[in-house]
């Protein structure tokens, strides 16, 4: 009996560190799949769908004026109380949808990791796609209700992609992170809701940060959103918001060390995902 001699070209994750990245834009078609995907189970398989990304910052919004802005009367710079809150809601919540939905990523993803070899980073990656649409509709929301309030924007609001970027960095660095934690340690699925909770109040969401004392604003600023939330107040109110910049720089380089260590720790242990899903 005559055998037919094949070739075939097996494809192993950390077989080919060097072509690692080159990989990620040949398997480009896959992160658009999945970044639809994700989209659509989002708007299109729920109940509430697009409402829901409409209704959690307006509550939110309410909450934090009535307790911050009526009750605790702290200071809004030149901005109603509303807008001050609904400019830090812009970069957190897009950090907390971000955060949830990537750590998830590799472990809801299980079969297809198991099965075949594709960069693994594109799953917690294209997960966030569904962040930046929440933030879209947000950020069209807080122009409504900045005509409702008939408040004109600061000129600066120009740099809102700079600070986007840094949401965006900081974010993946944390997704990263976690959702390669997540495949060796499943309990860390039940420490995000945990991380995002506490990161809300330790965060300048309700309040500004110029009511943290002098001597704790340094320390308040090792939180690495600090410096993205009032980037995102000083471009979008301007007058009256104080820039912190050494609490800025501090945000730049935690933000840079957070994407370097996860990016390390996720390709040091991307090869043993199928094994431990």
């Amino acid at each position: 009996m005559e055998e037919n001699s094949k070739d075939y070209i097996v494809i192993e994750a950390g077989k080919s560190e060097k072509n690692y990245f080159r990989d990620l834009w040949r398997y480009k078609e896959l992160f658009y799949f999945l970044s639809w995907r994700d989209i659509i189970v989002r708007y299109k398989q729920t109940v509430i769908g697009v409402a829901w990304s409409i209704i959690r910052p307006i509550l939110t919004m309410v909450v934090f004026t009535i307790i911050f802005g009526k009750i605790a009367k702290l200071p809004s710079a030149d901005a109603p109380y509303p807008i001050l809150v609904f400019t830090a809601l812009l970069p957190w919540q897009f950090f907390s949808n971000a955060l949830q939905e990537s750590s998830n990523s590799l472990i809801s993803n299980a079969n297809m990791i198991s099965k075949i070899y594709f960069p693994r980073i594109i799953m917690p990656i294209s997960s966030m796609i569904v962040a930046l649409v929440d933030f879209a509709i947000s950020f069209i929301l807080l122009a409504i209700i900045m005509v409702f309030y008939r408040f004109v924007p600061s000129w600066k609001i120009v740099f809102i992609p700079l600070f986007l970027l840094l949401a965006i960095i900081v974010s993946t660095g944390a997704g990263l992170l976690i959702s390669a934690l997540n495949v060796k340690y499943r309990d860390f699925r039940y420490i995000v809701p945990f991380i995002i909770q506490f990161g809300l109040y330790i965060s300048p969401v309700g309040f500004s940060s110029d009511t943290i004392p002098g001597k704790w604003r340094m320390i308040y600023s090792l939180n690495p959103m600090v410096g993205v939330i009032d980037g995102f107040r000083w471009s979008i109110i301007g007058k009256g918001v104080q820039f912190y910049m050494p609490g800025f720089i501090i945000s730049i380089i935690l933000t840079i060390i957070l994407f370097l260590v996860a990016l390390i720790y996720f390709r040091k242990t991307e090869k043993t995902f199928a094994d431990r899903i």
